[in-house]
């Protein structure tokens, strides 16, 4: 609370309950002196008579009207209609209520499996698993008959909140359900165990599916144990469940083929990736863009950009069109090698092609514009991807300002931050770009403007914030204000880091200000917020060979202090 909320919370300071009770029968017995008769309150009021004449708690409920959640609330409600109503809800509290009260008031209403299927969706969808646990277990008190569909759903974002426990649990509770599990639920399954790294699981899984569950594996089944023998980097084995899938019933198909070639590009090994390539195109099979485009990777990562241009060449002699991952994969290797013309030649192809580049795509083009000297051909480029739909975020328009930043283009840096501003919410590091920029081109005003500005947002400055402010003030010779910014930094409980110490220590030495050195330490030390990294920036830069018996005198002092 501060000071101004404790002032005004004073001012209307009421007196405490125990304060105000004595002088309750006081008043009555001042009235009964008066000779008024005193009746019981309770038997008095018009609704007592009411309340007697309730036989039972089901008759006065039915007596009572429920508010409902939301207004108008349907006088004829239909499962449909309700599970519409759950699905078009923003507010997942809100879809909770508006679930509750149709069940538990609305005339003549009764929940089936639709209804239950949408609410769960929506909580298992916004990580709620603790509400969508209890309504799992109501839906199976209730003896509705349900669905597969529900547990698909429930297995899936138990997997993307990387809760595999949780995930083998509700499979395993299916059966209660009066549901035989089938081989989709089993395979979903198998997928977020490979999502979360649980590939040991996957094979002892796969081993037990028909005698423990009852469940005769596909095709996909054995594509998902490849998948999770290839990230287990067991290419082998991965070879080994190919080779044995015909054994089993099963033709093994382009995907199956792919993912072992995703396992030799994964250890490198391009000649193992190209065999089994050529082996897809033996079968008479022809390779989709992802398999193209795992090859393509394979090269780029090895620098073999002729091999990858070869691959991309088949692609377009096979009529098997390149996607935005493939153009994505190219264009990557070779913004890492400075082509800054083969880039734009395959940026303009994709374009033609209404692909759009990713934001950590367009980040990676312009810092290669940018780092060739060419930060008004970044400008330009971006402008061009912006007529082609191309979302602004907070990524692309840090990248931009600080490259402008970097180039002394201080306001061409603003004007971008304010047009991204009118229709997004910048970022911190969005915020953190600009400032930096104004403070290294010794703009302070307009940083600590801009300063206000992001705290009034609502958004935190964090400890590069206040490092580049800090940087700012010493950069004008105004080190004693950057310690002063260094306070306001403990204060509102951000730890200082070795940069922070670093740039004001070189700042205060710069200026001739010796002794703040040592009275800096103090006061960080006082509070308990100088961690290892950070002694080892005071004793490199405060002992030296200059002062070591002065200054060295003063850490010991400080380091006595603090440990007492």
């Amino acid at each position: 609370m501060t000071v101004c909320h404790r002032r005004i919370h004073q001012a209307f300071k009421l007196p405490s309950i125990s304060r105000l009770l004595p002088s309750i029968p006081a008043v009555r017995s001042a009235s009964t002196a008066a000779g008024a008769v005193a009746g019981d309150p309770f038997t008095d009021h018009p609704s007592h008579h009411h309340l007697a004449a309730v036989d039972s708690k089901s008759t006065l409920l039915k007596s009572y009207t429920v508010t409902p959640p939301i207004k108008p609330w349907p006088q004829r409600l239909s499962p449909k209609r309700l599970v519409s109503m759950i699905n078009r809800q923003q507010n997942l509290d809100l879809a909770l209520q508006i679930f509750d009260h149709a069940g538990k008031y609305h005339p003549n209403f009764a929940h089936n499996y639709e209804t239950y299927l949408a609410i769960i969706e929506k909580l298992s969808r916004a990580r709620a698993f603790e509400p969508m646990e209890t309504l799992i277990s109501q839906l199976q008190k209730s003896r509705i008959r349900c669905g597969e569909n529900l547990f698909i759903t429930v297995l899936r974002n138990y997997g993307l909140a990387s809760r595999p426990k949780l995930a083998i649990r509700t499979f395993l509770r299916i059966p209660s359900f009066g549901l035989q599990a089938s081989v989709r639920s089993f395979n979903t399954l198998l997928n977020t165990l490979v999502q979360n790294k649980r590939f040991d699981l996957v094979h002892l899984m796969f081993k037990n599916c028909r005698k423990k569950f009852g469940i005769i594996p596909n095709v996909f089944t054995c594509n998902i144990l490849v998948k999770a023998l290839c990230k287990k980097n067991d290419i082998d084995g991965a070879s080994r469940v190919l080779e044995e899938m015909p054994a089993m019933g099963f033709i093994p198909n382009v995907v199956t083929y792919t993912t072992i070639l995703g396992g030799y590009v994964s250890k490198g090994d391009m000649e193992g990736a190209r065999r089994v390539f050529g082996e897809i195109l033996d079968r008479g099979w022809l390779p989709d863009p992802t398999t193209y485009t795992i090859l393509m990777d394979g090269y780029c990562k090895q620098r073999r950009f002729m091999d990858a241009v070869k691959v991309m060449d088949e692609m377009e002699e096979n009529k098997v069109e390149p996607n935005d991952v493939t153009y994505g994969v190219i264009i990557e290797a070779y913004c890492k090698e400075k082509k800054s013309g083969e880039v734009l030649n395959l940026l303009d192809d994709m374009l033609e092609k209404k692909y759009i580049p990713s934001s950590a795509l367009c980040c990676r083009m312009i810092d290669m514009l940018c780092e060739e000297g060419k930060v008004e051909g970044a400008c330009e480029l971006w402008k061009k991807l912006l007529k082609k739909n191309c979302t602004p975020d907070n990524a692309i328009t840090s990248t931009l300002i600080h490259w402008l930043c970097k180039e002394g283009k201080i306001w061409e840096a603003r004007k971008l931050f304010d047009e991204f501003e009118k229709g997004s919410i910048p970022s911190s590091l969005t915020y953190n770009s600009l400032i930096a920029g104004m403070c290294e081109g010794g703009k302070l005003p307009e940083a600590a403007r801009l300063w206000d500005d992001m705290v009034e947002k609502g958004c935190v400055p964090n400890a590069f914030t206040y490092n580049m402010l800090i940087k700012g003030f010493c950069k004008v010779g105004t080190a004693r204000e950057g310690i002063r910014v260094m306070e306001e930094m403990l204060d509102n409980g951000c730890l200082p880091n070795k940069s922070t110490y670093s740039i004001l220590l070189d700042g205060l030495y710069k200026q001739g200000l010796d002794g703040e050195a040592t009275n800096l330490l103090s006061m960080a030390s006082s509070r308990g917020r100088v961690d290892s990294d950070s002694w080892g920036v005071f004793v490199t830069k405060v002992v030296d060979a200059s002062n070591i018996n002065v200054e060295g005198a003063a850490i010991d002092r400080i380091l006595i202090e603090s440990a007492a």
